[in-house]
């Protein structure tokens, strides 16, 4: 017998309510995972911070090692693309195991990592509204509220031991330390212009390490001996320097602005001198990284475990780096050379102001380039377009090695350092990412120690023999 036309219609209505239902649901599905750009989303808000408070380079590298840590550690314990590291640190980590059920790992690590940040920056409290765009949106999205509020519990804990650890690091004794004052003498480093600014974390190789065993780990050969007497070694070195600045190609000053990355440089607006607001060394390999895992669309667990491990690795370069800085003490070019040379002589790029030898771009962007092979591969080819903002043109390289090369030059073209430290930084840098490497890959003899060597840039037999 049919259906009365009341009745028939009812059950219609019922079963397009109830597909109707079903495709709502998946549109806007409750097993919602935020996607792995957000990691270099977190990593881009918090360098904005950096360039506000002109953080410096240092410092900027400590912060995304801690804040990129605990992520790390938070996301560890569910995914196998992302491996714990507090176990192989130098000083183990002790991460405390979640006690909420049902959170969601990916949510609780992006958390974690702004939570770290926000308390170590300081203007952090503003990270706490990049919190809740961040819940905001995967609410939206169909995450339910009891995952979110799970996820929060969890990113507080391991945050919280996480900035623990940071504390035991000794950054925060470095305030009782004697304030340092440039060493008198001829040879020695003293602030330039225009900003004459105080030297720049002169204590920062106290800090504990994350892989190293101690600051002086990989110390460099000694600089040449300061003699700026005519035939010198070391006027040899201060002539090059000269030369190289007043004959620059339109390539390489492209290349030397490229690579300033002075979070220090001033302009001049009429009586004032305005700060420029630029990235640090670290930040822009960050970013490297951050395009690298775009390009290759890895997962959120491998891109969290790359961006982790190239922190901490910058971190340490920027330490053993350090150690040297303020041990040779050695004068810049810019005052060696006015001073002895040509009194009218001007760099391409400002000073910043720190000791001259090692280069610290030339370490840390060789310990980056190393890291980064290991896990992209040494003939990587990509475009860096993280200087655009700042109205640079994108870049193309062949691998990451080529780009650290090209970053270590950078500083002669600029006129900010002399050619033995950018080649000893690059071998200082090479040392501290092979042992990452090592360490990552439980291998004292890997592929990767076997096979990559630094791009020669300053091949040592073009440098003048040391004085006796």
């Amino acid at each position: 017998m049919p259906l009365p036309v009341s009745r028939f219609l009812l059950s219609m209505l019922l079963l397009v309510a109830s597909v109707g239902g079903q495709s709502c649901r998946r549109m806007v599905p409750a097993d919602y995972e935020p996607p792995a750009d957000r990691i270099g989303w977190v990593v881009d808000e918090m360098n904005e911070l950096m360039m506000h408070d002109v953080t410096n380079p240092p410092l900027a590298a400590r912060f995304f090692a801690y804040a990129l840590l605990a992520g790390n550690e938070v996301l560890a314990q569910t995914d196998s693309t992302c491996p714990a590291l507090a176990g192989q640190l130098h000083v183990p980590l002790t991460v405390p195991r979640p006690a909420t059920p049902g959170y969601s790992p990916r949510v609780a690590a992006l958390l974690a990592m702004l939570q770290t940040a926000g308390k170590l920056q300081p203007s952090g409290s503003e990270l706490k509204a990049r919190e809740q765009e961040l819940l905001d949106d995967c609410r939206h999205r169909g995450m339910p509220a009891e995952v979110l509020a799970a996820s929060q519990q969890v990113a507080q804990q391991v945050a919280q031991a996480v900035l623990a650890y940071a504390k035991q690091d000794g950054y925060y004794r470095i305030s009782d330390r004697p304030r340092y004052s440039p060493t008198e003498g001829t040879g020695y480093w003293y602030p330039t212009p225009p900003g004459y600014f105080a030297a720049v974390e002169p204590y920062f190789s106290t800090i504990r390490p994350f892989f190293l065993d101690s600051a002086g780990q990989y110390a460099p050969a000694p600089p040449l001996a300061f003699a700026p007497t005519k035939g010198s070694g070391f006027y040899q070195l201060m002539d090059s320097v000269r030369q190289v600045g007043n004959t620059l190609t339109t390539e390489q000053r492209q290349i030397a602005s490229f690579w300033d990355c002075n979070p220090f440089a001033m302009q001049d607006q009429g009586h004032l001198q305005v700060g420029l607001k630029k990235m640090s060394p670290g930040a822009h390999w960050m970013k490297i990284a951050g395009t690298a895992c775009r390009q290759s669309r890895v997962s959120f667990g491998r891109a969290m475990q790359v961006h982790t491990v190239l922190a901490l690795t910058l971190t340490d370069a920027f330490i053993c780096c350090w150690k040297e800085k303020y041990r040779s003490n050695r004068i810049r070019p810019e005052t060696a050379i006015r001073r002895y040379l040509d009194p009218q002589w001007k760099p391409m790029l400002q000073t910043p102001p720190f000791p001259e030898y090692l280069s610290g771009h030339s370490v840390i962007s060789t310990a980056a380039a190393g890291v980064l092979s290991h896990y992209f591969g040494p003939a990587y080819a990509y475009t860096d377009d993280t200087e655009k903002e700042f109205g640079l043109k994108p870049r193309r390289f062949t691998s990451f090695q080529q780009a650290a090369a090209e970053a270590a030059v950078s500083r002669l073209y600029g006129g900010i350092h002399f050619p033995d430290a950018v080649r000893q930084g690059q071998l200082q840098g090479h040392k501290v990412g092979q042992l990452v490497v090592r360490r990552l890959t439980h291998s004292a003899t890997g592929e990767y120690a076997q096979s990559y060597q630094p791009t020669a840039v300053f091949p040592l037999t073009r440098l003048p023999k040391r004085n006796p």
